[in-house]
């Protein structure tokens, strides 16, 4: 090549980029999903039959490939259809609203919503499958509804005489247990059984634990990760995380979660609607730099509590400026999730009396218990509320070693 050429190739190398993304791999993760055990051998074992895969947007493997494109790339799986939980296939649609059923206009499959007119899988929509694979990522409360509609769907494998299979996923908040066992008078769909509100499990040992001990009874196969520890927090994994809904956008998020997620239904705003949704705690006229004192001088461990003020965009509290704490989780392995949601409770009534605004019904719900109301009324230390469930819940976690697949 003549020199003149060569230097105008070095040139345009230069100034014109690569291809976007061509060649780009995200880094190994450190485990191996049981999304990806499926796809690699287990699906073998279908021996033919049809599936469908109760998924949304977290349902992908470490190379985050949605679980549903990666079974349309092997022609040997029948897929049938596929079954949407709270917030939709896409993850888009805020808590509680209405899930609607439709065909999807890339894949031609059936949607069927778990979140609309039914939260049980019908047996109009089990029509021609035979097993339903179960993969979406949990957050490790109880609360949290993904883990009722796999209840509800396992219930309906045991009813219509289908298999079920859990692809297993991580606990993003490992291994630890805390807060009351749920009572089972405050049995819903944000609390189908009697565990600990931070159950320190993944939804394969949850699915055991409800089938065996809770009498679901379905045939049921659980396909385990491989590589995973009960102590690893999600970045320990290695893997990429996916918001599971629009107020769960970062993986730091369910640390907090079962902390601040407890407080709004007794009048305390938690950063939903907006910018660090879970990360705040306040409420309209508290003086914050009290607030943060009272909570920091409670040594609650892994956390320093920020004087903070914020206006959410939306919701109840639109346009309000709200003041109260920011809670900078230092070390989410020590963090006491549930203990600080009794401690920043506590220390409202404390300080402020009037701020708080209990709905009765929503909160017993919320904590499984009417323990956290009485104890708030009474004028019960944190302490005091937490001794009250350590029988039940040290009850639990021997119940929930039966059921353990990682060390």
């Amino acid at each position: 090549m003549p020199k003149v050429l060569k230097t105008i190739a070095l040139l345009v190398a230069l100034i014109v980029p690569a291809s976007p993304l061509r060649g780009s791999s995200l880094p190994a993760a450190n485990i191996t999903l049981g999304d990806e055990v499926f796809l690699r051998e287990a699906w073998q074992q279908l021996h033919g039959r049809c599936i469908g895969i109760i998924t949304n947007q977290t349902g992908v493997t470490s190379h985050l490939e949605s679980i549903v494109d990666a079974v349309r790339r092997n022609p040997r799986i029948c897929l049938r259809a596929v079954y949407a939980p709270e917030h939709g296939l896409r993850g888009d649609r805020p808590a509680g609203a209405y899930v609607a059923s439709y065909t999807d206009q890339r894949t031609g499959l059936p949607v069927y919503s778990l979140y609309g007119p039914t939260r049980h899988p019908t047996a109009a929509m089990l029509a021609g499958v035979d097993v339903l694979l179960f993969d979406i990522q949990d957050v490790g409360d109880r609360a949290y509804t993904y883990i009722s509609t796999m209840a509800y769907a396992m219930q309906a494998a045991k009813t219509f005489k289908r298999e079920i299979w859990i692809l297993d996923r991580p606990n993003p908040i490992g291994g630890t247990v805390e807060g009351p066992v749920l009572d089972p008078h405050f049995q819903s769909f944000v609390g189908l059984y009697p565990i600990a509100m931070r159950h320190g499990m993944t939804v394969g040992e949850l699915a055991r634990l409800f089938n065996d001990h809770y009498g679901i009874a379905a045939k049921l196969r659980v396909i385990a990760m491989r590589g995973y520890r009960h102590s690893m927090l999600w970045p320990e994994t290695g893997l990429q995380w996916v918001q599971t809904s629009p107020n769960i956008p970062e993986w730091d998020t369910t640390v907090v979660y079962p902390a601040t997620g407890l407080i709004d239904n007794a009048g305390i705003n938690n950063g939903t609607g907006y910018t660090k949704p879970f990360k705040y705690a306040g409420a309209y006229g508290l003086d914050a730099d009290k607030l943060a004192a009272a909570l920091n001088n409670r040594n609650v461990p892994g956390v320093y509590f920020r004087p903070a003020y914020w206006t959410p965009a939306s919701g109840f509290w639109k346009d309000k400026q709200l003041s109260g704490v920011e809670l900078i989780v230092f070390n989410p392995h020590l963090f006491p999730a549930v203990r600080t949601a009794l401690e920043i409770l506590c220390a409202v009534r404390d300080l402020s009396p009037r701020t708080l605004r209990i709905d009765t019904e929503a909160l017993d719900k919320d904590w499984g218990t009417d323990q956290v109301r009485l104890g708030l009324q009474k004028g019960s230390a944190p302490s005091a509320i937490l001794s009250a469930w350590s029988t039940g819940r040290q009850a639990f976690e021997s119940l929930r070693r039966e059921y353990l697949l990682y060390p």
